[in-house]
């Protein structure tokens, strides 16, 4: 674990693509509001899960960084 909380194993013991896969499975078909709404909801129920809010701030970050504001993005 990082010190933040975050995990850096393989935390799907090898079954990544299987979970990638289920993800696609899971906007199979779905206009771009529904798959918005369906990643909504899934953020959701993973944050409960979680549980800590250190955690989940420290993933939030993480994924964060990878982006750029639409503002730059101009």
């Amino acid at each position: 674990m990082t010190k933040d909380g975050l995990r850096l194993d393989d935390g799907f013991s090898g079954g990544a693509d299987g979970v990638y896969e289920s993800l696609i499975h899971a906007h199979r078909g779905l206009g771009d509001e529904e798959s918005a709404a369906l990643n909504a909801r899934l953020v959701l129920i993973l944050a409960h899960e979680v549980g800590d809010p250190a955690v989940l701030a420290a993933a939030i970050a993480l994924a964060r960084r990878s982006l750029r504001p639409a503002a730059e993005a101009r």
